[in-house]
């Protein structure tokens, strides 16, 4: 019986290791800020947002773009945020919001993500985020919309800047333009 528990329990411990190890449950790169609602409007609007598109928001905080995304385009939206506090808000604004059918919120590092089913991409993150992000949009397939509330992507050409009420809107489309 002893041998069992002794057994029972290093198991226990080296699951437990490797649940704290894995890179999905990391401190967050960033500290979360909102996106004003209407940024988030215009950031769908510039990415022109369609039934039958597919979102992924990076670093997703409380929701608000992956619920907008569902309630007002009708899209499939998928949230990632590494944050377990941001997970649980998020999911809270899904349900509250009545779009759990079309919104799916994850747990995520977003830098080990595959994007490839997606065709609009929405970020708010440090510049240097998003150029980290570069060789993971590079593999998205042609046509897919990447838009960021604030920040470039150093490097990369945007499509359309917009500047609304002290903040700036990049949109870019793959293949990314890259600068020369």
């Amino acid at each position: 019986m002893k041998r069992i528990l002794s057994i029972t329990f290093g198991l226990f411990l080296i699951s437990s290791l490797a649940f704290c190890k894995n890179d999905s449950f990391r401190e967050p790169d960033v500290v979360w800020v909102p996106t004003p609602q209407e940024v988030v409007n215009k950031m769908l609007e510039m990415a022109q947002v369609k039934k039958g598109d597919v979102l992924y928001d990076l670093g997703c905080g409380d929701g608000r773009i992956v619920v907008t995304a569902a309630k007002q385009y009708g899209v499939k939206a998928f949230g990632f945020d590494i944050d377990p506090e941001r997970i649980r808000d998020s999911r809270e604004n899904v349900r509250n919001n009545n779009v759990e059918e079309l919104a799916t919120i994850t747990q995520a590092d977003i830098f080990t993500l595959d994007l490839s089913k997606a065709n609009v991409i929405t970020l708010y993150l440090l510049p240097q985020l998003n150029v980290k992000l570069i060789p993971q949009l590079q593999k998205c397939r042609p046509g897919t919309r990447i838009v960021s509330h604030d920040f470039d992507m150093h490097g990369v050409r945007p499509k359309q800047i917009f500047e609304m009420g002290g903040h700036t809107i990049y949109l870019w489309e793959t293949p990314l333009q890259m600068e020369k």
